[in-house]
């Protein structure tokens, strides 16, 4: 394993985190070719197959798997090295790395594209997932700094609150609920849920509220996608559960009503989360710091006019 090369393991775990040769190649920038050629190399140092291949179909090797924590665990302390040699250049350059939940798409690209225009010598990846994704990213070193709601308690991390996030029931616009001034809890049992996968956030925030009413949802499907859930329900398949932050557009237009359920909104809060056991290169202080002055203002510009809020908790 001595003559191994960094580019060889980093071929290596892009291959192994697609199961695809191709879709490596494209996200490395390279050629099949190019691609396959390195990692027979590694697996030439290796002395073992990496990967089982059948026809298409690509799988790791028990070698493979164990590799795969290795080669992991060296590109992060590149990575990690990387970052302390920036430190102490003092400078904000280099790649940085954002995970975050899959709602915070509908508001953190602008964001992203305001902090590039200031840090103009960062590179920025993105990373997106559901929470227990997320965590997993985290937990593997996959991410420099997460925006995610709820802050794992599985992993010692810093979680810094930046802006309120507020979770609304909602329904098609001709909803009979919506002549009901505050429905109850209780009058949402006769109607089919459309709710986000377990492991969400969003998914996990509504079973948390309805757990206090000992009320059971009649889950009728289940999505992984936000624009998906939307638009089975403004087709009238269901009411839902959503961030405010993902139906700004819908409710501008009128296409979708949110349910003014007692006890509703329900508040959470956006962090921006790292674990205690990174050092957080410049680029990724001054993104921490972006966030944290800049998201609240951002957000409550956007959408504080779309639903009457509780005063926001201080946050900073």
């Amino acid at each position: 394993m001595k003559n191994a090369t960094f580019r060889q393991l980093r071929v290596f775990t892009e291959v192994a985190k697609h199961l695809s040769f191709a879709r490596a190649a494209e996200v490395l920038h390279l050629t099949p070719p190019a691609v396959t050629m390195q990692v027979k190399e590694l697996e030439g140092h290796v002395g073992l197959p990496l990967f089982e291949r059948n026809g298409r179909q690509v799988a790791l090797t028990t070698a493979g798997e164990y590799m795969l924590v290795y080669a992991r665990k060296v590109i992060a302390t590149l990575k990690d090295a990387e970052d302390a040699a920036a430190r102490l250049q003092r400078l904000e350059v280099g790649t940085l790395t954002i995970g975050m939940v899959s709602t915070a798409k509908y508001f953190l690209p602008r964001l992203l594209a305001e902090f590039q225009h200031e840090h103009e010598g960062v590179e920025i990846r993105l990373a997106v997932g559901n929470r227990e994704q997320l965590v997993k990213m985290l937990h593997g070193n996959e991410v420099d700094i997460a925006v995610m709601g709820r802050p794992p308690k599985e992993l010692a991390t810093r979680a810094e609150p930046f802006a309120a996030h507020p979770h609304v029931f909602v329904a098609p616009t001709d909803h009979p609920l919506l002549k009901v001034g505050h429905p109850t809890v209780d009058s949402l049992r006769p109607y089919g849920f459309i709710l986000r996968e377990r492991g969400s956030g969003t998914r996990a925030a509504m079973e948390k509220f309805l757990e206090t009413s000992r009320m059971e949802p009649r889950v009728v499907m289940e999505m992984a996608s936000n624009e998906t859930i939307k638009q089975a329900v403004m087709a009238g398949m269901g009411i839902s559960f959503l961030s405010l932050h993902t139906i700004g557009l819908e409710l501008e237009h009128g296409l979708i009503a949110t349910l003014d359920v007692e006890g509703t909104p329900i508040i959470r809060a956006w962090n921006v989360v790292h674990t205690l056991s990174k050092l957080l290169s410049p680029a990724a202080e001054a993104f921490r710091y972006f966030m944290l002055e800049r998201a609240e203002s951002h957000l409550a510009e956007k959408y504080g006019s779309l639903l009457k809020l509780p005063p926001a908790p201080s946050v900073g």
